[in-house]
């Protein structure tokens, strides 16, 4: 079970989490716990993403794990929404494509959701996982990015990732000094065929975005709200400080 048709999209039961980096930006912050757990506002960030994806009506998320994976595993023992299965890296850890690459067999052979684990954000009106899947588009695309304004987002520091083409196609930075408006969250859809020819073992995503920016079917949309990226103790702490007028 992966997708359902919908009226203009796509309605995606299925996430892929990424919950398998060292992170080892955040390990000053606290070195005993791995990155997904560690609490923003009193709740850990690997739940803040799983309770959006369950609201979003995501009925399944494969966790992939690797650092301190049993003290992830524990931690989602309790979870009952989604539903959770655990896609084990421990032998070796496969990067962001080759963890997504080994679960396709679960994902199955629709679009699927892909969430960093520490990508949290302030929505803006509506949910912004619904518009992603709203935007989707089975025939034009193989990837559909959700991007933020770099400007106004939060623990961001670059030149930005992506800009947009007036037909939504989007394109990297042209040079390396090139300023672009739009950050990647660390959400996105895929398709399994964005996979296809993908190298076995351990391999970023950007391999595959690269060849499909190139083919023309790679996508983006705007997110709505304020983006968090928490990857440092710096960026924890300002999301903390977003979060205080936000959350009660």
């Amino acid at each position: 079970m992966g997708a359902k048709s919908g009226a203009g999209g796509a309605v995606l039961e299925t996430a892929m989490v990424l919950s398998a980096g060292l992170g080892t930006r955040m390990a000053p912050h606290n070195g005993k716990i791995p990155k997904p757990l560690v609490p923003l506002h009193g709740k850990a960030l690997l739940d803040r993403v799983l309770d959006r994806l369950a609201t979003a009506g995501v009925k399944r998320a494969i966790v992939n794990v690797h650092h301190m994976a049993d003290q992830i595993e524990q931690h989602l023992k309790g979870r009952r929404a989604p539903v959770i299965e655990i896609s084990d890296e421990r032998a070796a850890r496969l990067d962001t494509g080759g963890g997504v690459r080994k679960a396709l067999p679960r994902l199955g052979s629709g679009p699927f959701l892909i969430h960093n684990s520490d990508s949290v954000w302030v929505e803006g009106i509506g949910s912004n996982l619904l518009r992603l899947m709203s935007a989707w588009d089975d025939a034009r695309m193989d990837c559909l990015m959700l991007l933020a304004l770099a400007s106004a987002s939060y623990g961001y520091q670059g030149r930005g990732d992506f800009a947009f083409g007036s037909d939504g196609r989007i394109r990297r930075r042209k040079v390396e000094q090139e300023i672009v408006p739009f950050a990647f969250t660390g959400v996105s859809i895929a398709h399994p065929r964005l996979f296809e020819g993908a190298p076995e073992g351990a391999f970023s995503l950007n391999a595959v975005w690269n060849r499909a920016i190139e083919a023309g079917r790679a996508y983006g949309t705007r997110m709505d709200g304020i983006w968090m990226h928490v990857g440092t103790p710096e960026a924890l702490a300002q999301a903390e400080d977003c979060l205080k007028g936000v959350e009660a």
